[in-house]
């Protein structure tokens, strides 16, 4: 007990995530008390890098990361794991406590797809060290709890339960009401007594990396094995086309026989053969070149559909 007590006493490292325009900046300085973020009503993200700032909060001293929108979807899966990477590193040796900063409104598919792409990327065991963040509390109606709210939404339940429950509520309106991150501190520090006083760790975030790898690779060969199946569709396609035009020119051929029985017939026949069998070769040339045309689309388009 005595050595959770002294970890306590250590900077608490806190890092906060959520999609962007979500108020993850303004957040940090209600946090804070004073304005050390960058923030303001936009529709992009302000916060480009990872940022870092100190303060004091109720005697302990604190260390906040504020990072830029990193779900946002036109960040390919690499660049998103390198900002991520760099955010962990920011709070060295690893933070106690991700804030993940979600609008008291309608949760919807968007929101829904920010969390579950934190929970992905940062790996089950970031779990344990998460706090959900409401922010807009004073838009609930004037009857309405948080409770309410919540169970309007079986998608924000489960996110709240794989959190083991731990949420807090930002009153926008009421920023120099500083009992509101005190009950924060509070459970900030409950949380980290509950986890012995540890952080999430660098080698966790390789857990989660090589569990994205693993599941990327998955998802290639399954991709790579309907290409295949495709494939073969087209194969079997163009085949039987290339198999029907040669019956019609067979036919033909004999036609041709059918009505030339002299020399100048038979001439004519053969004559009529190669024309078909050059034809044929040169219409299945083609089709080959078309079917990897096709393939390469594929194998493309699938591997954009994993990014």
């Amino acid at each position: 007990m005595a050595g959770v007590q002294q970890k306590q006493k250590e900077m608490l490292r806190i890092v906060l995530v959520g999609k962007t325009g979500v108020g993850k900046s303004a957040k940090a300085n209600t946090i804070l008390g004073e304005k050390v973020f960058e923030s303001q009503r936009s529709p992009v993200s302000l916060t480009k890098e990872c940022d870092k700032a100190r303060g004091e909060l109720d005697g302990r001293e604190v260390a906040i990361v504020d990072t830029p929108g990193l779900f946002d979807t036109d960040l390919s899966q690499k660049e998103t794991l390198i900002k991520i990477a760099k955010c962990i590193s920011f709070s060295a040796p690893g933070p106690h406590v991700f804030l993940v900063v979600i609008a008291l409104v309608r949760f919807t598919k968007e929101e829904k797809d920010a969390v579950e792409m934190i929970q992905k990327f940062f790996g089950e065991d970031a779990a344990r060290y998460t706090i959900i963040l409401f922010t807009n509390a004073d838009q609930l109606d004037e009857e309405q709890t948080i409770e309410d709210f919540l169970r309007a939404s079986q998608d924000l339940q489960h996110v709240i339960a794989k959190c083991s429950g731990r949420y807090h509520l930002f009153n926008n309106k009421d920023k120099k009401n500083r009992s509101q991150v005190t009950e924060l501190l509070e459970k900030m520090n409950k949380m980290v007594t509950m986890n012995g006083g540890s952080c999430y760790t660098t080698e966790m975030f390789q857990m989660a990396e090589r569990a994205i790898e693993e599941e990327t690779k998955m998802i290639l060969r399954e991709k790579e094995e309907e290409v295949r199946i495709e494939e073969e569709k087209l194969k079997a396609k163009y085949e039987g086309e290339f198999l029907k035009k040669h019956q019609i020119k067979s036919n033909q051929i004999k036609f041709y026989w059918s009505h030339a029985p002299n020399t100048t017939g038979a001439d004519i026949a053969v004559k009529c053969l190669l024309t078909a069998l050059n034809q044929q070769c040169i219409y299945f040339k083609q089709k080959k070149v078309r079917i990897k045309q096709q393939q390469q689309k594929s194998v493309e388009k699938k591997r954009a559909e994993v990014k």
